[in-house]
């Protein structure tokens, strides 16, 4: 990932519309994976809403890392006397805090302008707590509070032990980021929990209309993992129908996926429960298109944003994925196009002997781990640059 992102300033007389704002036409919100100071003080982070229709952002601890240990950024907390006297992660805590504040204070008239759809900005919790409940609660009130934003969303992940909180946070009235979703069946049950806490709030007589959450599911990272499961069976296949099999689907799952799970978002939220509650001012929870960069250089390097356009959905971009994109990116509706093709694929995945609950489970395993480990080399470096201890 690139630790800066172009700005695009409008030619003279150029009337080729911008493909990141094309989104927009097609009712998705490009927002981006990327909060870093310098973003937010020099006017950068308003031009990418003016120029390039940006909609909202995610933090990512890896970028607050690299900036607290290779800039001057965050140099006037991390050197200030007062902290010398806190730990690493009330450091950290001030320094994120801090950004996200100024971040969503930018978004706000993007918040306001959408009538509370986006303009967000994403805080998470710390992912050392992904399979704790109790915890998860408290932490996520805590930096909710702490924040004091309408438009921040709290990043809880989507694991089984904490599709409770997210159950709980979201009939409080937090605004919950729900991530590390991979398959069809966890996103289902994340839906399922923000349903039935509108109803619950509905039914005290609370306001639900500004609840606002989204399910990030991840994708290039599905096909990461499908394709070398794939090139593994493909060294030992001799039957060449079962070799075609496989060859057929190479990068070809992590999109069809994701279309299915659209599928299923599409009749969510339409049907008879959910329709009660939007008669009730409640706004739909949207699918977010997670880990959207390209993995494999054979594959576009623009393919997991162009390949998921569709109504109601959030796209978290990278930098260097927003830059291409802008640049060559090509505009259609995609995801609801050829729907029993991407039935066809997760079928002939398993007639080829690999197992979509298995990767999906890998994956989330795998991406608790990622996550966990990010974060505890963000604090190493935070304590290392302010002279404290982690």
């Amino acid at each position: 990932m690139t630790t800066s992102v172009k700005v695009n300033e409008p030619e003279a007389g150029k009337s080729a519309k911008n493909p990141l704002k094309g989104l927009l036409d097609f009712g998705q919100s490009p927002w981006m994976d990327y909060v870093r100071r310098d973003l937010l003080i020099g006017g950068e982070l308003g031009k990418l809403i003016e120029n390039d229709g940006l909609r909202g952002m995610t933090s990512n601890p890896s970028i607050f890392a690299k900036a607290i240990s290779t800039s001057k950024d965050y140099s006037d907390i991390l050197e200030s006397p007062d902290s010398k006297k806190l730990n690493a992660t009330q450091i950290y805590e001030k320094i994120a805090i801090r950004d996200i504040q100024d971040a969503t204070d930018i978004f706000k008239p993007v918040y306001d302008e959408s009538k509370t759809r986006d303009g967000y900005v994403s805080l998470e919790v710390s992912p050392t707590l992904a399979l704790e409940r109790d915890k998860t609660i408290d932490e996520a009130r805590r930096l909710w509070k702490t924040v004091n934003r309408p438009n921040v969303m709290i990043k809880v992940p989507g694991t089984k032990e904490c599709v409770p909180a997210i159950r709980q946070l979201l009939e409080e009235g937090i605004n919950i980021n729900i991530t590390l979703l991979f398959a069809q069946s966890a996103y289902e049950q994340v839906a399922e929990a923000f349903i039935a806490a509108l109803e619950a709030r509905a039914a005290k007589g609370q306001d639900i209309t500004h609840v606002a959450s989204v399910a990030s599911f991840f994708v290039s990272r599905i096909d990461t993992l499908a394709d070398s499961l794939i090139d593994e069976k493909l060294k030992t296949a001799s039957d060449p129908a079962q070799k075609a099999l496989l060859e057929s689907l190479k990068g070809q799952v992590a999109i069809a996926n994701a279309k299915v799970t659209y599928k299923k978002y599409q009749e969510l939220f339409s049907s008879p429960r959910w329709k009660a509650l939007a008669a009730k001012g409640a706004q739909t929870q949207r699918l977010l298109w997670a880990s959207t960069s390209t993995k494999n250089k054979a594959y576009r390097d623009v393919i997991y944003v162009e390949e998921l356009i569709g109504a109601d959905t959030v796209d978290t971009i990278p930098p260097a994925t927003f830059d291409a994109f802008r640049d060559h990116g090509k505009l259609r509706p995609s995801l609801t196009e050829n729907i029993d093709q991407a039935v066809k694929t997760m079928s002939d995945l398993e007639k080829a002997g690999l197992s979509m609950k298995e990767i999906t489970g890998k994956l989330l395993v795998d991406g608790i781990k990622l996550f966990s480990d990010a974060f505890t080399e963000l604090l190493e470096a935070t304590g290392k640059s302010a002279g404290v201890r982690a």
